[in-house]
C-alpha cells in the first residue's frame, strides 16, 4: 500500500488537528503552570501530563483501524504478509499522531520553563512513547473484535481510565505501571526515580508483547494462556520494582551538578539553572550577614541541595527568584521541622509558633515589613516586628525557646514580648 494512500485513510489523519488542539488549547495551562524554570527533567515530566489523553486518542484511532480491517475481510483472504505486518502500516500513522501530539505537549513545557539548548528526559520521553505503543496495541485488537462504533469509544474510555485513574487511588503502585507520576517530576533539587521509569516500561512492554502474540496467532487457548503469563510476569515483576515508592516518584538530584564559590564566605553552591548567580550570592550573603548580627550561627555554606550535609544550611529559592526573595530563601533553612509525633496526628502545640518565628526569621534577614505580614498574616508580622525591638539578648531567647518547643509535642510555645505589661 501506497504512504500517502495510508495517510489519506487513516482515522489518524483526521483526529491529528483535533488532539493538537486539544493538547495546546486545553491543557496548555496545566502543562505549564508549575514547571520548574531552566530545567529539562521538569519540562518534560510536565508534559506527561498530557499522557492520558493521547495515550486514549491512540487506542480510539487503532480500534477503529483494527476495526476496519475486520470488516473488510482482510484477514479472511491468502495474503503473503503475516497479521504483524499488515497491522504495522496501518498502526503507524497512529503512532505518528501520539508522537506529534506528545511533541506539543513538550514544546508547551520547554517554552513555559524557558529551558535552555539541550535535551529532554531520555528516560521519561522512552516510557512514554512505550505506554503510547502499548495503548496502541491493545486498542487495535480491542477492534479486531468489536465492530468500530463499539471499539473506538470502548478503547478511548478504557484507556483513559487504566492510564489516568491510578494517580487518584490511595495505593500508589498501580500508578507507576502506567507512567503516572511522572508529571510531578521535578523541583530543581530532585530528579525521577529510576525505579518509576522501569517499573512502567517493563509493563508496557509485557502488555505490549502479549498483544502481539493475540495480534499474530489471534484467538485460541495456547496465544491467550501465553498473553495472560506475559501480562502477568510484567506485572509482578513491575510490582516487585515500584512498590515501595511513594506518593510522587522523586529523589535527591545529584550534588555533583552543584556550582560552588570559592573565595568568599559563607560559601554559596546553587544549581546551574538559576539566574543571576552572582547577585543570588551576593543577595545571600547580606542575609546571612543580617541574621549573624542578630546573634544566630549559621553554618559556612549555603546550599540548594535536596538534603544539605552536616555543616551546610538549605538555601530555599526557585532557579528564577527575585532579589527580594533571596533573603527569604536563606531564613527559610532556619526553621525547624515538626516532629514526628506531629506529622503522626498528636496534637502539637508548639505549631503556633511556627508563623511568628518565620516572620521574625524573614524580618531579620531583611525582608520588607509588608511582605513579611503578606506571607505570615498581619498578626505574626506585628509580633515579629514588636520582637524586634527588643535588646538582642531578648530576641535571642524568644527565638531558641520557641524553637526549642516546636522541636516537642508537649512544650507549648512561648509567644509573649519579654518585658511587656499585660
Amino acid at each position: 500500500m501506497l504512504l500517502r494512500t495510508i495517510v489519506r485513510s487513516s482515522s489518524a489523519t483526521v483526529l491529528l488537528p483535533l488532539l493538537i488542539g486539544f493538547v495546546f488549547l486545553a491543557l496548555g495551562d496545566d502543562l505549564s503552570a508549575w514547571v520548574t524554570p531552566h530545567y529539562w527533567p521538569s519540562a518534560t515530566g510536565s508534559a506527561a501530563f498530557a499522557l492520558p489523553f493521547v495515550s486514549a486518542a491512540c487506542a480510539a484511532a487503532a480500534a477503529w483501524e483494527g476495526a476496519r480491517l475486520t470488516k473488510g475481510r482482510v484477514f479472511g483472504q491468502a495474503s503473503v504478509r503475516g497479521p504483524v505486518l499488515i497491522a504495522l502500516p496501518v498502526l503507524l500513522p497512529v503512532l505518528v499522531m501520539g508522537l506529534l501530539g506528545l511533541f506539543v505537549a513538550l514544546l508547551t513545557s520547554a517554552v513555559a520553563a524557558d529551558v535552555p539548548p539541550g535535551l529532554p528526559h531520555l528516560g521519561i520521553l522512552a516510557v512514554l512513547v512505550a505506554m503510547l505503543v502499548a495503548n496502541t496495541l491493545v486498542g487495535y485488537i480491542v477492534g479486531r473484535v468489536l465492530p468500530g462504533v463499539l471499539a473506538a469509544p470502548l478503547a478511548l474510555i478504557g484507556s483513559f481510565f487504566v492510564t489516568a485513574y491510578p494517580a487518584s487511588w490511595s495505593i500508589f503502585w498501580p500508578r507507576y505501571l502506567v507512567g503516572g507520576g511522572l508529571s510531578s517530576c521535578c523541583s530543581v533539587d530532585t530528579t525521577i526515580d529510576s525505579r518509576a521509569l522501569a517499573g512502567a516500561a517493563v509493563f508496557a512492554a509485557a502488555v505490549s508483547c502479549a498483544a502481539l502474540v493475540l495480534i499474530r496467532f489471534r484467538g485460541g487457548a495456547a496465544p491467550l494462556a501465553m498473553a495472560a503469563a506475559l501480562v502477568g510476569c510484567g506485572l509482578g515483576t513491575s510490582w516487585a520494582i515500584v512498590r515501595d515508592l511513594g506518593p510522587e516518584p522523586l529523589q535527591s538530584r545529584a550534588t555533583h551538578a552543584l556550582v560552588c564559590s570559592d573565595t568568599e564566605q559563607p560559601q554559596v553552591c546553587l544549581w546551574p539553572e538559576v539566574e543571576n548567580a552572582e547577585t543570588v550570592r551576593q543577595e545571600a550573603r547580606a542575609a546571612t550577614e543580617r541574621l549573624t548580627k542578630a546573634g544566630l550561627r549559621l553554618p559556612p555554606t549555603l546550599t540548594m541541595a535536596a538534603q544539605p550535609d552536616k555543616g551546610a544550611l538549605k538555601l530555599g529559592i526557585a532557579p528564577d527568584a527575585r532579589t527580594a526573595d533571596i533573603a527569604g530563601g536563606v531564613a527559610s533553612g532556619l526553621l525547624p521541622q515538626p516532629p514526628a509525633c506531629a506529622l503522626q496526628g498528636t496534637p502539637y502545640p508548639a505549631g503556633a509558633a511556627a508563623g511568628p518565628l518565620a516572620a521574625w526569621l524573614y524580618a531579620t534577614a531583611g525582608v520588607p515589613a509588608e511582605t513579611v505580614a503578606g506571607r505570615f498574616g498581619p498578626q505574626e508580622g506585628a509580633l515579629a516586628q514588636q520582637v524586634r525591638r527588643l535588646p538582642r539578648d531578648k530576641q535571642l531567647a524568644w527565638y531558641e525557646k520557641n524553637r526549642a518547643a516546636m522541636r516537642s509535642c508537649n512544650t507549648p510555645p512561648h509567644l509573649g514580648i519579654p518585658g511587656a505589661k499585660g
